[in-house]
């Protein structure tokens, strides 16, 4: 099928040259975008014909660290407590309770909310307890993204309140041999699902205490011989990094360098507390990071204060923008991810000249499909690519009026002025709706689910601990 999309007011390409077409058409061939130009440039038959010329396109958004099972705890966990209480007095008592379904349910609601929030692509740190369950979602709302099996190895000797044995035993295998086993399974059962749509990662929780060196190691060397990527948090708090030192005279980062560990199919999410050294040990390897600027600013995490993403830019590292999730940073909105990496150094380092809004969208777009290995099919706004595109209503009042329509798209708009977004030539959002999912019945689902999990999981302001000592 062939569809034109006519007259639109701008297109930011976010090719190499940041190219900004006005009065533009694109051409949409099945998946792929067969065209783009000046509208009185382009021509010929077409089996459907939109009205552009009150919409502005953009690429895609790519999410580059997302957890979609943690779609249920919206709102749930304090907002006063530091990442380490966050995850074992938290996280993890609520994953200790969360079915299968309980999954699924919460990775639909998160698709449907990225939809309607522009992103087109995510990475998803993997499932807690069926792969096969979030392939089927994906493959149902037609978004495309990369996912895998959550998996570490270190067991703490008393795990907190709220944790299960079921949990435990799912979630830390006895050693790294065995956690490798059940991720290479992973990735060759479902990596290309859904007419390659979907990509499985050899991903692990990573970070001490959970995960060994040899876990850290081994799973990159894994990912590379199976032709994919692996993902995992490293140096995400000060606390960690500090920890690092004490024991082993190095930083996290570091330590995985000199072991082998870096190299060019490796995530680093959140990478918060790293040195200049790090910074160019990553780069020399082609190491990737996602930086998640709501969940810093959200767990204290110290991005502003100890963060070194300019210096990731100018190092030439990959580096994109990740939500992680509801509970962590908010929403799965990438536009507060945009607006945030746009300003933030800024302001932190009374700087007016850092990042801005054409790095902040290209780290939302091409260079987090560079990230996920996706750059040559998605990212950008160009011929051959698919057709992973956002509309925005130009009517909407975040757009009257407006000057230069990278500035509004940053600085000015945000998911409510999205009109459609497209994945693979479908317009999956529009008219106010998912197009391929039944929202209404999914919200109540989820609202049940969700109220279930956390009285199971006996999760309460003012009775859960605020403070943990898990590992210590």
């Amino acid at each position: 099928m062939r569809t034109l999309i006519n007259n639109l007011e701008f297109v930011l390409t976010v090719d190499a040259n940041n190219r900004v077409l006005r009065n533009a058409s694109v051409v949409i061939d099945g998946d792929r975008i067969a065209e783009t130009g000046p509208a009185t440039q382009i021509s010929g038959s077409f089996d459907k014909v939109i009205d552009g010329s009150r919409y502005g396109m953009t690429p895609g958004l790519v999410d580059s660290h997302v957890h979609l099972g943690e779609t249920l705890s919206r709102a749930v966990f304090p907002d006063v407590v530091t990442t380490h209480a966050w995850v074992f007095n938290w996280g993890k008592p609520f994953y200790a309770h969360t079915s299968a379904r309980d999954e699924q349910v919460g990775a639909l609601v998160s698709m449907a909310e990225m939809l309607r929030c522009g992103t087109t692509c995510f990475l998803d740190m993997g499932a807690h307890n069926d792969v096969a369950g979030i392939v089927r979602g994906m493959d149902e709302v037609g978004i495309r993204g990369i996912t895998g099996r959550h998996a570490c190895d270190v067991r703490p000797k008393e795990p907190p309140a709220g944790w299960t044995e079921e949990m435990v035993a799912h979630h830390y295998f006895p050693n790294a041999r065995e956690a490798l086993r059940a991720l290479e399974e992973t990735v060759k059962e479902f990596n290309g699902a859904a007419g390659g749509r979907v990509r499985a990662w050899v991903n692990i929780e990573g970070k001490e205490p959970d995960s060994s060196l040899e876990l850290h190691i081994k799973s990159r060397a894994l990912a590379e011989k199976l032709g994919v990527g692996t993902t995992y948090h490293l140096a995400t708090t000060d606390n960690e990094a500090r920890s690092s030192q004490k024991k082993y005279g190095m930083s996290p980062v570091k330590r995985v360098a000199v072991n082998g560990g870096l190299g060019a199919n490796l995530v680093i999410a959140h990478c918060v507390a790293v040195t200049d050294e790090d910074v160019a040990l990553m780069a020399k390897a082609g190491t990737g990071a996602a930086f998640c600027p709501a969940c810093s600013l959200k767990l204290g995490k110290g991005a502003t204060k100890i963060g070194k993403y300019p210096e990731m830019l100018a190092a030439g590292m990959r580096l994109g923008l990740g939500t992680d999730g509801v509970s962590a940073g908010g929403n799965l909105s990438m536009m507060r991810q945009m607006y945030l990496m746009a300003g933030m150094f800024k302001d932190a380092r009374l700087d007016a000249t850092l990042v801005g809004a054409q790095k902040a969208l290209r780290m939302a777009t091409i260079e987090g499909a560079a990230l996920l290995g996706w750059d040559d099919e998605i990212g950008s706004i160009e011929r051959g690519k698919k057709a992973d595109f956002v509309l925005f209503d130009l009517d909407h009042f975040e757009w009257v009026p407006y000057g230069d329509p990278l500035q509004a798209v940053v600085y000015s708009a945000s998911p409510a002025s999205i009109a459609q977004t497209w994945v693979d030539g479908r317009a999956l959002y529009r008219d106010g709706k998912v197009q391929t999912i039944d929202e209404k019945s999914l919200h109540a689902e989820a609202r049940e689910r969700a109220s279930a999990i956390v009285k199971r999981a006996g999760l309460a302001q003012g009775r859960t601990p605020t403070v943990s000592h898990v590992y210590d």
